[in-house]
């Protein structure tokens, strides 16, 4: 018993440590996520910090995990058996926006707070976001392009334009709400995609 308690106190810990790390990196930035601010706000030591991951580029790696661990779950898998095509795009877009206005972090979407800060910069996490956002956008390719295959959506729509549409809304909706204080930014953007696809509102 004594191992088993030992195991999941461990787990517990590294939830913690991720979890404290994903809310601080979403208000400061993935580079304020030091060993030193997280024992201070989880009121351990370095080393019990630390322990889990091994470095600071390996604790950083695994909040990215956490972040797209959380995004599939909010997004992807609750439209995933969606018919393929135009139903499954909207639906997506639906959760995708959804999530952006309320992803669970105090400094809004983790996801384009750590693009935004490691777009230029080369290294590890440079390419983890790169894969990670890379899939996304070609899960949502298919879709469209499923759409215009199947006459849901115009064979003279230019696939990668309106991807990169659909992304430049969903960045949006955090700055929008945090920002400009607008309350409707996930309907907003909804709306925006709706007539990015040329399917009405």
């Amino acid at each position: 018993m004594g191992g088993r308690a030992s195991a999941q106190a461990a787990r517990q810990t590294r939830r913690n440590v991720l979890h404290t790390a994903a809310d601080l990196a979403s208000v400061e930035g993935l580079d304020s996520v030091t060993v030193g601010r997280l024992a201070d706000l989880l009121q351990m030591s370095k080393s019990g910090v630390i322990g889990p991951f091994g470095t600071k580029e390996a604790l950083q790696l695994e909040t990215v995990e956490l972040v797209f661990a959380d995004f599939r779950a909010r997004v992807w898998e609750p439209v995933r058996d969606t018919t393929p095509g135009l139903p499954r795009l909207l639906a997506a877009c639906e959760s995708w926006l959804a999530y952006s206005a309320d992803p669970g972090y105090p400094g809004g979407c983790l996801l384009t707070q750590m693009t935004y800060d490691y777009d230029g910069r080369p290294g590890s996490v440079h390419d983890r976001l790169a894969e990670g956002r890379d899939l996304w956008r070609a899960t949502l390719r298919a879709d469209l392009r499923t759409a215009v295959e199947g006459g849901q959506l115009p064979a003279s729509l230019d696939v990668e334009v309106v991807l990169f549409g659909m992304e430049s809304v969903a960045a949006f909706v955090t700055p929008a709400r945090l920002l400009h204080a607008d309350g409707q930014a996930a309907e907003h953007g909804l709306r925006a995609i709706r007539q990015l696809l040329a399917v009405g509102t």
